[in-house]
């Protein structure tokens, strides 16, 4: 079988990864929403699953895994989602995004399985150090889906070269210091950053954090391999609470023009 992410990447077209966080606002919804995106062209799609204390998160997404949590979302759930998501399309690469201790909780071997039973090609682990992976890592490995590593600014050399020891997949970079949401990435510091760690491997890199429209994506995949959007597609569904067809709507006409801004 082959890894779905490796093989998305293997043309040298830009990549949109988009991110939301799994039953925001309610379930169906939520399905909703990964449908139209994946309709609209997107490359990949990040779900995120829903955790009390997402510390890496900006008030936007924290704001959605607390609505996906006060409608009683669960990890089974998410799995729901993934297992729909491949159904409207079943060559798109999906990963979860969250915390460790959520996966501890549910249990390493167990939630693995899951991954692989409902469509799970990776997986982003925001607060596992490589010093810690080794558990995940050897079941991730045996069921052949991808830990995304995060690279950040302050990655150095030595820093670096341990963390691409078990990264396969693609490479998100942190192009912001800081939460998701809040600043734009610079450019000039993003080129020398993804020309650094372009010496050290072949995975392709992709920036996430700050990326905030179809500018920022064009901008962006002029120098990485793709571009990551979260926070953005997120503010609409916080916006339109109350109106769900917009809601809708606008993700729709939203998602369009990110996938537009990957034609470079």
């Amino acid at each position: 079988m082959t890894n779905l992410i490796s093989q998305a990447f293997k043309n040298k077209e830009k990549k949109l990864v988009t991110f939301v966080t799994g039953g925001d606002p309610d379930f169906e919804t939520s399905l909703q929403i990964i449908k139209t995106i994946i309709n609209n062209g997107v490359d990949i799609i990040e779900i995120g699953m829903p955790f009390s204390d997402p510390m890496a998160d900006g008030p936007t997404i924290q704001l959605s895994s607390n609505r996906a949590i006060s409608k009683g979302i669960d990890l089974e759930n998410i799995f729901s989602l993934a297992k729909e998501a491949k159904k409207i399309k079943n060559n798109l690469p999906i990963i979860l995004m969250g915390y460790y201790n959520l996966i501890l909780y549910f249990g390493i071997e167990k939630f693995v399985k899951k991954c692989k039973e409902n469509g799970v090609d990776g997986l982003i682990i925001v607060d596992l150090q490589p010093e810690e992976d080794e558990d995940l890592i050897n079941e991730l490995k045996i069921n052949k889906i991808d830990l995304i590593r995060l690279i950040t600014p302050t990655t150095n050399e030595e820093r670096l070269k341990f963390i691409l020891n078990n990264a396969s997949g693609f490479l998100y970079y942190v192009s912001v210091m800081g939460i998701t949401g809040q600043k734009s990435a610079n450019l000039t510091d993003l080129e020398k950053s993804i020309a650094f760690i372009k010496k050290h491997t072949n995975l392709p890199v992709v920036p996430g954090f700050g990326i905030k429209n179809s500018i920022d994506v064009k901008n962006i995949c002029k120098i990485a391999d793709g571009a990551v959007v979260g926070s953005s597609i997120i503010k609409i569904i916080e916006e339109n609470l109350t109106n769900k067809d917009k809601m809708l709507s606008e993700i729709d006409k939203f998602s369009k023009d990110l996938k537009n801004g990957t034609k470079i």
